[in-house]
């Protein structure tokens, strides 16, 4: 599972670096991943609505249901 985590992950970063934000993997424990926001979106007050409404979800959707993300 950690393998379409990171492979998914790249995509997402794709998309955050278009408005100049970036996320980096700070470790995978089972279901859970742990990602510091890098770039604009370090600074954004909407931050934490990118991580789980937009990061989270994705991964929820195309690798398992039950991953939480969390930031550092």
């Amino acid at each position: 599972m950690e393998e379409k985590i990171r492979e998914r992950l790249e995509s997402i970063r794709k998309m955050l670096q278009q408005d100049g934000g970036d996320c980096e993997i700070v470790k995978i424990e089972g279901k859970t991943v742990t990602l510091t926001l890098k770039g604009a979106c370090g600074s954004c007050p909407y931050a934490m609505e990118t991580l789980k409404g937009y990061v989270q979800e994705n991964l929820r959707d195309s690798v398992d249901p039950e991953i939480v993300v969390e930031r550092v």
